[in-house]
């Protein structure tokens, strides 16, 4: 008989906590016996999700703050240690772009909306947020806003808004980074650039292959293990490992603490992750030549993703794509959307899925 096998190892990390669960899975299943597998695997799902379900530690904001103030940046390390439990308490990871005390004297005090929209519920290490192309959106905790990637293909320091980045993080400790930036990012940013025809008549094909790669259909389950979206890893690894088709693959992929907080039901899990795979192969530059209406077929059997616009976001069945091109090579694209995709009628609108991290005022 087959076995499934599935070793899980619990790293500590100080102050922190347990927050990471590494893992291995065999691709061989049992020919019989499946009631076993699927206990396994839920087994390592829910000690998966549990370690996830933790907020951001007040220990590492506090850590963060005392960086930030002996780095030169006082105003946001007090601005930090005041409001930045309560826009975190809903947030297991998060970025925050700082800006310096220069911008606060000329400023003034910031009302706490600007300083939403300066916190991401997600992490962006460097290594990422190079890899987004002009006029990505990336989400803040600033209800229905995003701040727009403006770094152009020559430059060597990522930049927002038009305002750039320090080129490292300040602060990082994996689950909280900290940018510093010359001056506050501006909601009402606009940036011009030209929109694909609405009326384009493109197909589920993936027509930008000049940029393939040896990578193997491996590495893309590392770099998704790696990236902050180990349950689509783990998907990915299970159930369509070894049978990707000849025209490749295209998988949508909500972070870590997303799934966790929106699936509950096991029995949920295979066509959760077939909804969320389209059966060829699609980089960005396909994905924005589609007309608004247009629909992409899925894996599971009856679904489809209908794609529309918001503000210049491309929205998949309500969800914004936030992360283009997250991975690539000549068989299997990755992008990352801000929340699971469901069926149109029961899917949230975009406003709703920009609303999750809707902090009180303190």
């Amino acid at each position: 008989m087959k076995r499934l096998t599935i070793s899980l190892t619990n790293s500590l990390l100080g102050p922190i906590g347990e927050r990471h669960v590494y893992f291995s899975l065999s691709r061989q299943v049992p020919s019989r016996g499946s009631s076993m597998a699927s206990t396994l695997t839920f087994l390592f799902l829910f000690s998966f999700f549990f370690s996830l379900c933790r907020a951001l530690p007040r220990e590492a904001i506090f850590d963060a703050a005392d960086v930030l103030s002996d780095s030169g940046y006082v105003s946001m390390a007090l601005t930090l240690e005041i409001v930045a439990e309560t826009l975190l308490e809903q947030s297991p990871s998060a970025t925050v772009f700082a800006p310096s005390d220069s911008a606060f004297r000329k400023s003034g005090q910031p009302s706490l909306d600007l300083l939403r929209f300066h916190f991401a519920p997600l992490t962006l290490p460097p290594a990422s947020l190079r890899l987004l192309p002009a006029d990505t959106r990336i989400p803040t905790m600033l209800p229905g806003q995003s701040v727009t990637v403006t770094t152009s293909p020559s430059d060597r320091v990522t930049s927002l808004n038009n305002i750039k980045l320090t080129g490292s993080p300040i602060y990082d400790d994996g689950f909280l980074l900290v940018y510093g930036i010359e001056r506050f990012l501006d909601p009402s940013f606009q940036f011009n650039s030209q929109r694909p025809n609405p009326n384009s008549n493109s197909s589920c094909s993936g027509k930008n292959h000049t940029q393939s790669s040896s990578y193997s259909f491996d590495q893309a389950i590392e770099t998704l293990r790696t990236g902050g979206y180990s349950a689509m890893a783990l998907f990915l690894g299970m159930q369509l490992s070894g049978v990707v088709e000849q025209s490749g693959i295209t998988v949508f992929a909500p972070a870590d603490e997303t799934v966790m907080n929106r699936i509950g039901d096991f029995n949920e899990y295979p066509s959760f992750f077939r909804r969320h795979v389209v059966p060829c192969r699609l980089m960005w530059n396909d994905l924005v030549d589609f007309g608004d209406g247009s629909e992409l077929p899925t894996f599971l059997d009856g679904f489809t993703i209908n794609i529309t616009r918001s503000d210049g976001v491309l929205i998949l069945n309500g969800v914004p794509v936030f992360f283009p091109d997250v991975f690539f090579n000549d068989k299997v694209v990755v992008h990352g959307v801000s929340d699971v995709l469901a069926a149109q009628d029961n899917a949230i609108r975009v406003d709703d899925a920009q609303n999750v991290f809707n902090s009180t005022e303190f």
